[in-house]
């Protein structure tokens, strides 16, 4: 079951994100066989992500949230609330997804 994770950075934190990036990437793509898709927000004119989205395959709710504390940014104090949201596609690859 797709489960939506997302998040925003707390204010402040952009240098120790900066040095705890690869320590995430890291995280990120030992479990990529569980994330359907995952990405940065971006403020305008900006290159660097303040938060993300991550679109995570598992049983439940819990091993959203069981993924997304152990991440090394919210570890780390990076950021520290998130909002996990059960997801059904509806469109997919600009296509209408049959139920």
């Amino acid at each position: 079951m797709p489960y939506v994770i997302t998040f925003f950075d707390d204010p402040g934190v952009i240098e120790k994100k900066r040095e705890l990036r690869a320590v995430h990437l890291e995280y990120v793509e030992k479990n990529s066989s569980r994330i359907i898709a995952s990405g940065g927000f971006f403020p305008d004119g900006d290159d660097f992500p303040v938060g993300g989205l991550i679109i995570l395959d598992t049983e439940n709710r819990q091993g959203a949230v069981e993924y997304i504390e152990n991440d090394p940014f919210y570890l780390h104090g990076i950021f520290s609330s998130y909002k996990v949201n059960r997801w059904k596609k509806f469109v997919f690859d600009h296509k209408r997804v049959t139920p």
